[in-house]
C-alpha cells in the first residue's frame, strides 16, 4: 500500500519523495485553484482530495484517493459557482444570499442524479459510481478513476482524424445501448460530446461528464455548460421540451464527428439553414442508411427528430433506404475537416422518398418552418425561465447529527455564518435543539446569518438543549449629517463621527461642500462611502462674503435647487418652483461669469422680461453691481427654497409655462 503522503495529487500514483511526478508531470507545490477544496482535504473521513481535473456549471471534479479501498477515484463536488461560493483555503460552502431556493433545488437534483447512476454501476459503457456522500455543506459523488481519454483526443491521435463505419459501429453500439438504459432509469444526459464520451485503452467507449439538468440549459440559474456542435437547439433557450431526443441529437453529433472528422454546424446556426454537410468522399463511402440515420437524428426541431434510442439503433443497424444514396449531393472537395460552405452540399432529407418533387417540397417546408422558428428563437433564446421561489439554505445539510438511543445526546454543529432561516426550516433540527435568537448589528456578517452561538461546536449535549444564536441585523443604519456649506475638514469630521467614509470628487477641497452622493437626513449603513463635491473659488468667495450665516444660505440654495430639479424632471411643475429654479441657474451663471447668457436665461425661460432686462443693465454697469445682484439672488434662493426643503406644496403652473425637456437642457 502506498503512503498517502507520497501520492501524486494528480494521478494518485506513488512518487516517493519526488516533488514532480514522473508519470503525469504534476508538481507537489502547485497551488490549488480557488474556490476549490485545498489539496489533501478529506471528505466524509474517507476520500482524500487532490488536484482539480475539470469544472463546469454545477461543480468540480478532483483527483481523489479512497483511503478505505486504497484506490484512486474521482471526486465530484456540487459547487455551482453562480449560486454559492467558498472562501479561499476553507472547506465549507456558503450559499449566496437570495439563492437559497435555487441551491436547494439544484442540490436535490445532484443527489438524485448520482444516486441513480450508482444503481447502474454494472454497466461497462458507463463510468462506475461507487458512493454519494454529504460534507462541507454540499454533496459529493465518487466514481472510478480510469485511464480512458476523451474521444476527441483519441480521434486527433489517429492519422486521419476520423474512423471508418465498421470500427465506429463496434465502438458506438454498446454505448448507444447504455444510453437507452440511462433513459429507462429516467436519466437524460444533456452533455454527450467528444469530450464527455471516453475511450478506454482497449478501445471501448464510456459515457461520463454527467451534470444536473440546470447546468445543461440556457434557461436555468446556473452557468450553462453546453457543447457547441453537440448541444440541441432546445438547450439554448428554445421553448421545446428536453428529453431522450435531446441525447439522440448529441449522440448522433458525436458519431458524425467520429465518421466525418469534424463537428456538425452549431444548432443555433442551423436554425436558418438546416442542411447537414457531408463531404463527397464520405457520402460515397458511408452506407446510405447510416447517413439517413444521422440526418434523422440531427433534425433541428425536436418534433422532427428521431425520438428514441431504439429507433436510432434500428436505423443504424439496417439499410432500408440504400437506394436513397443517389439523392445525396456530393461535394467537390475531398477533405476530412469541416468544409467551407461552397464546398458542401446538403445530405439526404429525412423523409424516405425517392421522388425528387416531394423531397423539394419537404425541404421548402422545413426551411419555412426554420425561418418562423428563428424569429421566435431570437426573442427567447437566452431568456431565463427558472423561477426562484421562497428562500431557503442547504448550507447546513452537512451538519453532524449523532444520536444515541441510550444517551439521547447530540453533537453541536457549527451554525456560524449560516442562514438562520435555513436552519429554522431544515427538518434535520426538528426537536434537536430549542433555539433562542438575539439580533445584533454586524459589519462583517450578512444580514440574517448567524454571528455566534451559545453552545460551542463539537460539544455533546442532551437532545432538546437550548442554544442561543446571535443573528446579524446587517450594518447599522444612521442619519447622514448635512455637510452642505462646510469646509473639507468640518465635513470629514462630521461624516467620520457618524460612521461614514468621506471621499472627494476630484482633488479640489478648498471651497465648501456643494454636493453629497447621499442625501442628507436620509439613513445609510455605517461604513457607506459618501462622496463630496466642493465649490469653485468663485463660489467660495461668494459664500465667504456672507459669513453671517456661516455658509448655510448657500447650502440651502443648493439643496433646494437639487430637490426642485428632481421634481421638475418628473414632470411636476410648480410656479414658485420654476421661478426658484431659474434664479438658481442665473445665480450659477453669474458666479461663472456668463453674465449676458444669465440674462437671456431669465428673459427667455421664466418670461420675466423686466428682471432679465434688469440683469443685463446690471451687467453693463460693472462688476460691483453684479456682486450685489448675486448676493440678492442668494438671499432670494434661500427664502424661496425653505418651502421646498420643508416639502411644502407649491402651486402648479400650466404646462405651457415650462417644459421638462427645457428645464433639463437649462440644468445642463
Amino acid at each position: 500500500m502506498p503512503n498517502t503522503d507520497n501520492l501524486c495529487m494528480s494521478c494518485m500514483k506513488p512518487i516517493g519523495d519526488a516533488k514532480q511526478c514522473p508519470y503525469c508531470g504534476y508538481h507537489a507545490d502547485s497551488p490549488q485553484l480557488s474556490p476549490y477544496l485545498p489539496i489533501r482535504s478529506v471528505v466524509a473521513n474517507r476520500y482524500l482530495v487532490g488536484k482539480v481535473l475539470e469544472f463546469n456549471g454545477d461543480g468540480v471534479t478532483y483527483a481523489g484517493w479512497d483511503m478505505t479501498e486504497r484506490i484512486a477515484v474521482k471526486v465530484r463536488e456540487f459547487l455551482p459557482d453562480a449560486i454559492c461560493s467558498r472562501e479561499n483555503g476553507e472547506t465549507q460552502v456558503r450559499v449566496m444570499q437570495g439563492c437559497e431556493r435555487a441551491y436547494t433545488d439544484c442540490y436535490q437534483s445532484f443527489l438524485e442524479l448520482w444516486r441513480k447512476l450508482m444503481r447502474l454501476m454494472g454497466l461497462s459503457a458507463l463510468i462506475s459510481v461507487t458512493d454519494v456522500v454529504e460534507d462541507n455543506g454540499t454533496a459529493y459523488a465518487i466514481y472510478e478513476y480510469t485511464d480512458a481519454v476523451p474521444l476527441r483526443k483519441y480521434l486527433l491521435s489517429t492519422s486521419t482524424g476520423y474512423i471508418p463505419w465498421e470500427r465506429a459501429r463496434q465502438m458506438f453500439m454498446p454505448a448507444l445501448s447504455a444510453l437507452g438504459t440511462l433513459h429507462s432509469a429516467d436519466i437524460i444526459h444533456r452533455g454527450l460530446s467528444p469530450q464527455t464520451i471516453l475511450v478506454t485503452p482497449d478501445g471501448k467507449l464510456k459515457i461520463s461528464g454527467f451534470s444536473i439538468w440546470q447546468a445543461r440549459t440556457a434557461r436555468g440559474d446556473l452557468t450553462p455548460d453546453l457543447f457547441p456542435g453537440s448541444a440541441a437547439i432546445e438547450q439554448y433557450g428554445f421553448e421545446g421540451q428536453q428529453g431522450a431526443w435531446t441525447d439522440i441529437y448529441a449522440f448522433a453529433a458525436v458519431l458524425y464527428r467520429a465518421l466525418i472528422g469534424t463537428d456538425p454546424i452549431v444548432a443555433t446556426t442551423r436554425v436558418t439553414n438546416d442542411r447537414l454537410m457531408i463531404p463527397s468522399k464520405f457520402a460515397e463511402q458511408l452506407p446510405a442508411y447510416v447517413i439517413n440515420a444521422l440526418i434523422n437524428a440531427l433534425q433541428i426541431l425536436p418534433e422532427d427528430r428521431t425520438r428514441s434510442v431504439e429507433q436510432f439503433r434500428a436505423e443504424l443497424s439496417a439499410s432500408p433506404t440504400a437506394a436513397y444514396a443517389g439523392e445525396i449531393q456530393a461535394m467537390s472537395g475531398d477533405r476530412s475537416v469541416e468544409p467551407a460552405q461552397d464546398e458542401a452540399a446538403p445530405a439526404a432529407p429525412k423523409k424516405k422518398k425517392s421522388e425528387a418533387q416531394p423531397f423539394l417540397i419537404a425541404v421548402g417546408i422545413t426551411l419555412g418552418i426554420g425561418i418562423i422558428i428563428f424569429a421566435i428563437l431570437m426573442a427567447t433564446v437566452f431568456r431565463g425561465s427558472f423561477s426562484k421561489k421562497d428562500d431557503t439554505d442547504q448550507s447546513s445539510l452537512n451538519a453532524s447529527v449523532t444520536e444515541s438511543t441510550s444517551t439521547e445526546t447530540i453533537v453541536v454543529p457549527d451554525f456560524k455564518n449560516l442562514s438562520y432561516e435555513a436552519i429554522s426550516k431544515n427538518p434535520v433540527w426538528d426537536g434537536k435543539f430549542t433555539f433562542k435568537t438575539k439580533y445584533e448589528y454586524s459589519d462583517t456578517v450578512k444580514e440574517g446569518y448567524v454571528i455566534s452561538q451559545s453552545l460551542p461546536e463539537q460539544t455533546t449535549v442532551a437532545i432538546g438543549s437550548e442554544i442561543e444564536l446571535v443573528i446579524s441585523s446587517g450594518k447599522e443604519s444612521v442619519d447622514v449629517p448635512d455637510v452642505f456649506g462646510k469646509s473639507y475638514a468640518e465635513a470629514k469630521q462630521m461624516l467620520t463621527d457618524s460612521g461614514f467614509v468621506c471621499t472627494v470628487a476630484g482633488d479640489y477641497t478648498e471651497g465648501v461642500v456643494v454636493s453629497m452622493s447621499v442625501e442628507p437626513g436620509s439613513k445609510a449603513p455605517k461604513g457607506t462611502r459618501i462622496e463630496l463635491t466642493f465649490s469653485t473659488s468663485n463660489e467660495n468667495d461668494v459664500t465667504n462674503s456672507n459669513q453671517s450665516s456661516g455658509g448655510g444660505r448657500y447650502s440651502t440654495a443648493c439643496s433646494a435647487s437639487k430637490i426642485l430639479h428632481r421634481k421638475i424632471s418628473r414632470n411636476s411643475f410648480y410656479c414658485c418652483g420654476c421661478s426658484l429654479f431659474y434664479k438658481y441657474i442665473l445665480f450659477r451663471a453669474l458666479l461663472a461669469g456668463d453674465l449676458r447668457n444669465a440674462a437671456d436665461y431669465q428673459r427667455d425661460n421664466s418670461g420675466d422680461n423686466d428682471f432679465g432686462n434688469h440683469v443685463e443693465a446690471v451687467v453693463d454697469n460693472g462688476i460691483e453691481e453684479c456682486q450685489t445682484l448675486t448676493a440678492e439672488l442668494l438671499e432670494n434662493l434661500c427664502a424661496e427654497g425653505e418651502a421646498i426643503l420643508r416639502e411644502e406644496p407649491l402651486s402648479p403652473c400650466a404646462e405651457e409655462d415650462v417644459a421638462g425637456d427645457d428645464v433639463g437642457e437649462i440644468a445642463q
